[in-house]
């Protein structure tokens, strides 16, 4: 019943929300580049008023854009080549530690670049506590339960030790960021470099829950669920494009997989929450994993992982968004520093999953979020993009903000919105 009243609802967005041309949303994605690129660093090869991980984001999506406009795959390619580069020496590695609680969750950072235009207030969450050291080695859970070694923790392809810092989760939103790099420009250095940082993750395998998953970062103990979502969707892409050890990152992915669905981080709406002991709902916990299960189904397919997909895309849709079919967060307009990206990630899950199992409600989304990004969250003076999709504008923006934005402008023109 509930999917019936969504499609009812849909039914009146082209009256209250016209679909733009196709047209149209390749000129605005376009505008948000350029917007964007406003903030890129050519010194850092960072955009500047965004975190490390927020930087990977606004790589991937002018990936995004440059996988379905070939108009801007120049500029795609030469962020990436300058980034690739540039970045490296603004790791803020061991001086950055991460807080959640109910509709709060943030990165703080104590070094530079990121302390003066972040946060730097020291704010220890009470669950963060020391864990021993890593074991040199990346480990397998068997079948058996026991650990079995499979390759050296520190072999690092490519520049993986430039984009590893403490947290997991940060250095795989960079392995997938190189993903996609490599996807549009075949850049070996690219893959390895993703390589290296998924092998690095492996070593954080397992907790101290159901002897699986990782931790969110090497000084927690806090065990959520975008840090294993991400594990998961980095070892489905690098199956898919790492062809001679193609059963190796299947293993892991559907090791994660079962592992996750085991310590039920899905609650019973069908979303998933931000991490055991937490009933804290966010869109990139519903986004990532719709990519990952999308790439685990590519690289082994089982009618299940997409089922899996389809039923926490669609709760999610019930749960975070409006009668507009407008996303949104709790913490809104207050998300900064970490949350404003969160509802980009979600769309940027969703288009992925359109693609591998399309449904009219899927596409639709999409195009309402854009639109109301365009029409209702963008500053007309500068084509600016802030954090509250359906509007007003609010009067701060930064490059998270914009590239989460830009996000459901790309995902319009790659489903054909």
């Amino acid at each position: 019943m509930q999917y019936l009243q969504l499609y009812c609802v849909l039914a009146l967005l082209n009256v209250l929300h016209p679909v733009h041309a196709q047209s149209n949303y390749t000129s605005y994605a376009e505008s948000a580049l350029q917007t964007l690129q406003g903030w890129y660093n050519s010194t850092s090869g960072l955009w500047d008023t965004a975190g490390w991980w927020n930087g990977a984001n606004c790589m991937t999506v002018i990936a995004d854009l440059a996988a379905v406009d070939n108009d801007v795959l120049a500029t795609a390619t030469s962020v990436f080549a300058s980034t690739y580069t540039l970045a490296p020496p603004q790791n803020p590695s061991n001086n950055l530690y991460k807080v959640s609680r109910p509709g709060f969750i943030r990165t703080y950072y104590e070094a530079p670049p990121f302390n003066t235009t972040i946060n730097n207030r020291r704010d220890v969450d009470s669950r963060e506590e020391a864990v021993p050291e890593l074991p040199s080695s990346v480990s397998s859970i068997g079948d058996d339960g026991d650990l079995e070694v499979l390759r050296p923790r520190a072999t690092l392809g490519g520049n993986a030790a430039g984009f590893l810092d403490s947290c997991y989760d940060d250095n795989s939103w960079w392995a997938l960021g190189w993903i996609a790099a490599y996807d549009l420009t075949q850049n070996q250095d690219y893959l390895d470099t993703a390589i290296g940082i998924f092998g690095n993750l492996t070593g954080s395998w397992p907790t101290t829950c159901a002897n699986g998953g990782i931790y969110w970062c090497a000084t927690s103990t806090y065990i959520n669920a975008i840090a294993n979502e991400l594990f998961l969707s980095v070892a489905a892409h690098l199956a898919n494009r790492d062809a001679a050890n193609k059963d190796y990152y299947i293993s892991w992915a559907e090791k994660e997989w079962s592992w996750f669905q085991s310590v039920q981080m899905i609650n019973s709406a069908g979303t998933i929450n931000d991490g055991l002991g937490s009933d804290c709902v966010g869109n990139r916990n519903q986004g990532v994993i719709l990519s990952a299960l999308v790439e685990l189904n590519r690289a082994s397919p089982n009618t299940s992982y997409l089922s899996a997909a389809n039923s926490i895309a669609q709760a999610a849709i019930t749960n975070l968004t409006d009668s507009a079919m407008v996303l949104h967060d709790v913490c809104e307009p207050d998300c900064a520093p970490d949350a404003t990206q969160f509802k980009g990630i979600f769309i940027r899950g969703l288009v992925a999953l359109q693609e591998a199992s399309p449904m009219d409600l899927y596409k639709e989304v999409i195009g309402a979020n854009a639109d109301a990004v365009w029409e209702q969250d963008r500053d007309t003076g500068n084509n600016s993009l802030s954090v509250d999709w359906a509007g007003p504008f609010v009067g701060w923006v930064n490059s998270s903000t914009h590239s989460s934005a830009m996000e459901a402008l790309v995902g319009a023109v790659a489903v054909g919105s």
